[in-house]
């Protein structure tokens, strides 16, 4: 039997849960996106690279605590959902 792969955002990973990430939304030369883009690689958020969500800031869930690697990074809700991941199976 063949599972899909559960392929989810950043920003919608519950806490306490870890995944792989997979891509990170490039956007178009010269645009925000693009130099947020190519920031969130510089931190570490590279396809293959195992990460976690630590704890969500109250209220409204921001920031995000990640865990990348042996790092922790905070990132707003439209940062990481810049970022795909794979989930692990529980």
């Amino acid at each position: 039997m063949t599972f899909a792969p559960n392929l989810i955002t950043l920003d919608a990973l519950a806490v306490g849960a870890s995944g792989t990430v997979t891509k990170v939304a490039q956007g178009t030369p010269g645009d925000d996106v693009a130099g947020l883009a190519r920031r969130l690689m510089e931190l570490g958020f590279v396809p293959g690279e195992k990460i976690r969500m630590l704890k969500r800031g109250m209220p409204g869930g921001e920031p995000l605590a990640i865990k990348v690697g042996s790092s922790t990074f905070a990132l707003r809700r439209f940062e990481a959902a810049l970022i795909s991941i794979q989930t692990e199976a529980n």
